[in-house]
């Protein structure tokens, strides 16, 4: 269409433009000029000449053209971005911690929690370890409290116990001989145990923190042991399957009945934890048949610690094979008499 008579060019394009702005108002900025051009290409000189038009009357150029649209013309959003104003606030410390997502290929995982070397259950950590040779795992999670760190906890201590180089020492040991055996990647998710090694260069030595050669991961070697690290409290994602230590939440949870029935509590969705010492697991089904189970994992560390010598801990692992569409099939393996079951 060409323009006609005397009437203005201006405002004839202007007319143009906002008879398609009031039509799709709800379309981008880009989609409308290019459905002006494709049926006025002898009215506008080019692409980029239309969406500068649309732009100008869309009120996206800045405050000396944010008041050409009628009110009334105005999609709500517009009007909204007109009404706002920038606000000059200080930076914000604030980070949100992301989930760490195990890559898709890594989706035959072995999970083994509270082994607290030096206390360690030889027996029952044998057990697991060949159970993973046995099922060709090609994934090693070990879901905090690998080491207790016992010489860097806040409790009374009896310094005559076994140090803290000879604890280090044994867990390097741990993870050399796991990737010889198992060839493949392995996660160490830093428990509240492993936290206590960082609280204690909080209050004993806070000029070495941030130091590389201070840091847990250095300590231990992770690098050459082909170990990654995952943060204290952060999240991990085995396909659509979270699984944390257990000492994230805020408060932390009693558990009532026991802790898989904690985790639904707090959860609300399936997830899967250690840190209790128990093997235990909770199904719930909603009104539209959506089902929700829950985990929590025994441990491999002797059950009758001095701290506590009286309790509901057992032995056990987790075993977890994701498929390819994110769901998954959780083995929680319990160890009685020196057997899994």
């Amino acid at each position: 269409m060409s323009i006609k008579g005397n009437q203005n060019a201006a405002t004839y394009k202007k007319d143009i433009v906002l008879s398609f702005i009031n039509q799709f108002p709800n379309a981008t900025t880009m989609a409308i000029s290019r459905l002006i051009y494709d049926k006025h290409k002898l009215d506008f000189n080019s692409l980029d000449g239309v969406r500068t038009n649309v732009r100008r009357y869309r009120g996206e150029n800045g405050k000396n053209n944010s008041t050409v649209l009628k009110i009334g013309e105005r999609t709500e959003t517009q009007k909204k971005q007109s009404m706002s104003k920038t606000i000059d606030l200080p930076d914000s410390d604030y980070e949100k911690c992301e989930a760490f997502i195990i890559p898709k290929g890594q989706n035959n995982i072995l999970i083994l929690s509270d082994i607290h070397f030096p206390y360690q259950d030889n027996k029952a950590l044998e057990l697991a370890i060949n159970y993973g040779l046995e099922n060709k795992v090609n994934t090693i999670y070990l879901n905090g409290d690998i080491a207790d760190f016992y010489q860097c906890s806040r409790f009374t201590k009896d310094r005559r116990l076994r140090d803290m180089a000879g604890e280090l020492e044994m867990v390097r040991g741990f993870l050399k001989m796991m990737q010889d055996l198992f060839k493949c990647p392995i996660y160490y998710k830093i428990g509240n145990h492993e936290k206590r090694y960082e609280d204690y260069l909080m209050i004993k030595a806070p000029e070495l923190l941030g130091i590389d050669d201070f840091k847990l991961e250095q300590l231990l070697r992770f690098r050459e042991f082909g170990v990654t690290l995952v943060k204290d409290k952060q999240m991990a994602m085995a396909g659509n399957l979270p699984i944390l230590h257990g000492h994230e939440w805020f408060g932390g949870f009693a558990p009532p009945v026991n802790p898989a029935r904690g985790l639904f509590m707090k959860a609300k969705e399936s997830a899967i934890v250690g840190h209790h010492h128990r093997t235990s697991e909770h199904t719930e089904k909603t009104l539209s048949g959506e089902v929700t189970t829950t985990w929590s994992t025994g441990c491999l560390c002797g059950l009758e610690p001095e701290y506590a010598p009286y309790n509901q801990y057992n032995s056990g692992f987790a075993h977890v094979i994701v498929f390819k569409d994110g769901n998954y099939k959780v083995k929680n393996m319990r160890i009685i008499g020196g057997n899994i079951v």
